[in-house]
């Protein structure tokens, strides 16, 4: 079974027995969907959109995800780098290349090794 919790928004799959009592006692505090009554196969992660998705743009995502533990906005990263905002923006959506000059600099700041990023 597939649910959706709305609001804070969740997904669970849930397998087993007692899955009734489980979604009745989630419902006692969120709002819940049954999105799919029964899960008859799982897929490999690699066949998913999301995985596709992801994988397209990589280091961008790396990075994006990297810059956020970082708790930098772009801004905060592109000042640090003597950058525009919009020179991260384009890294992070994947428009722009990451060189390995840049990369470096970037993992220095972010305090991240390199090859997380390149």
């Amino acid at each position: 079974m597939l649910a959706l919790v709305k609001k804070p928004r969740i997904e669970i799959s849930l397998q087993g027995e007692h899955l009734d009592e489980l979604i009745e006692w989630i419902r006692k505090k969120f709002e819940v969907s049954i999105l799919t009554p029964e899960i008859s196969e799982s897929i490999p992660i690699e066949e998913t959109d999301f995985w596709k998705e992801m994988q397209s743009n990589r280091v961008g995502n790396l990075l994006s995800a990297a810059r956020l533990k970082a708790n930098l906005s772009q801004a905060q990263l592109a000042a640090k780098l003597d950058l525009r905002q919009n020179m991260i923006s384009d890294y992070e959506r994947g428009k722009r290349r990451l060189t390995p000059a840049m990369a470096k600099r970037i993992a220095g700041i972010l305090n991240i090794k390199v090859e997380r990023i390149s």
